[in-house]
């Protein structure tokens, strides 16, 4: 349920950057601590984010929006921001979604999962921004969260030092000496069909990083929202390789970086139901096992299928909640 509460100062903030007198009201949140809310003013509309300080800081956000704006990708346009107070003023971009637009139709929706990797594409096109460096040490931070959280959850004790050393093996794959932009949540729930021309309007961008280009690509692709049928992953993936010349190389990174983020994932989903009480999150795990598993099965993951093979068994790889029992 949506926090009906404004946040202090909303009024004022408002006021200052010429929406005085508008009318607020709330809209769903996310997996953070920020919320939403929809302000409208006559004809006018715009978007009110919530980023509450020490949880939350907007800086990083509107960092990205502006390198996003400057290269011609549709971020929210920033209408006023006090990032002290973690309020930032954006453009709405409607309520459109790429992700119940494909689900309602799917046969019509893979246009908009072309579109989604034709912008990946033109990404890749332009140099990584002035962003911190996605490396193995940060790529092992994510990969531990499965071992901090799921494991634990579940009632496994688990090799931990063997973990981090299958990973240590495989995430060579995974860098790249010609980092790109990487977004890092791209997926249909964070892309907004916009305007009459239903342009992609990018969201939820604050934690970009400089890396390989593969990851967003996996964001897309392994949604760990929605299904994505292997036949679209297989089709988009050609798509993506003939507009950029990818080869065996980065196919290598693409299934490094599958699974590395779905054991992020699994870890990250189990977390915000244990320590924040989100109830939602362990039904999305056996989706994620499902992307895990395939992508253990990539001779390139060998060292880690191993590790899995002998710390996680099958029946132990699913709903957390339901599996703690």
């Amino acid at each position: 349920m949506a926090d009906l509460t404004l946040p202090r100062g909303t009024a004022d903030f408002l006021a200052r950057h010429g929406w005085g007198g508008a009318i607020v009201t709330p809209l769903a949140g996310d997996a953070s601590f920020r919320r939403y809310f929809r302000v409208r003013d006559a004809e006018r509309r715009a978007i009110l984010m919530d980023a509450p300080p020490p949880h939350e800081d907007p800086r990083p956000f509107l960092s990205v929006a502006s390198w996003l704006c400057e290269r011609g990708f549709a971020a929210p346009a920033i209408h006023g921001a006090d990032p002290d107070a973690g309020l930032v003023l954006l453009e709405d971009f409607g309520d459109e979604r790429m992700r119940e637009t494909v689900d309602a139709a799917p046969a019509a929706g893979v246009a908009h999962y072309e579109a989604a990797v034709d912008l990946l594409v033109d990404l890749a096109r332009h140099p990584a921004g002035p962003f911190s460096i996605y490396d193995r040490a940060a790529l092992q931070r994510e990969a531990a969260l499965l071992t901090e959280w799921y494991c634990p959850a579940v009632r496994l004790n688990v090799d931990v030092a063997g973990y981090v050393s299958a990973w240590d093996e495989v995430l060579g794959h995974a860098l790249t000496d010609a980092p790109v932009t990487v977004l890092r949540d791209y997926h249909a729930e964070n892309l907004m069909l916009v305007g009459p021309e239903r342009r992609l309007g990018l969201l939820d961008f604050q934690d970009a990083l400089a890396g390989h280009p593969a990851y967003d690509l996996v964001s897309l692709l392994q949604d760990a929202r929605r299904d994505v049928e292997p036949s679209v992953e297989a089709a988009m993936l050609a798509r993506y390789r003939a507009a950029t010349g990818a080869g065996d190389d980065f196919m290598a990174a693409y299934h490094v970086l599958g699974v590395q983020r779905n054991a992020k994932i699994v870890g990250i989903f189990t977390r915000l139901w244990r320590r924040d009480g989100k109830e939602r999150y362990p039904t999305l795990c056996p989706r994620v096992w499902a992307y895990l598993e395939r992508g253990l099965s990539q001779p390139v993951l060998a060292p880690v299928a191993a590790w899995f093979d002998a710390n996680i068994p099958p029946e132990k790889r699913g709903d957390p909640k339901v599996l703690a029992g």
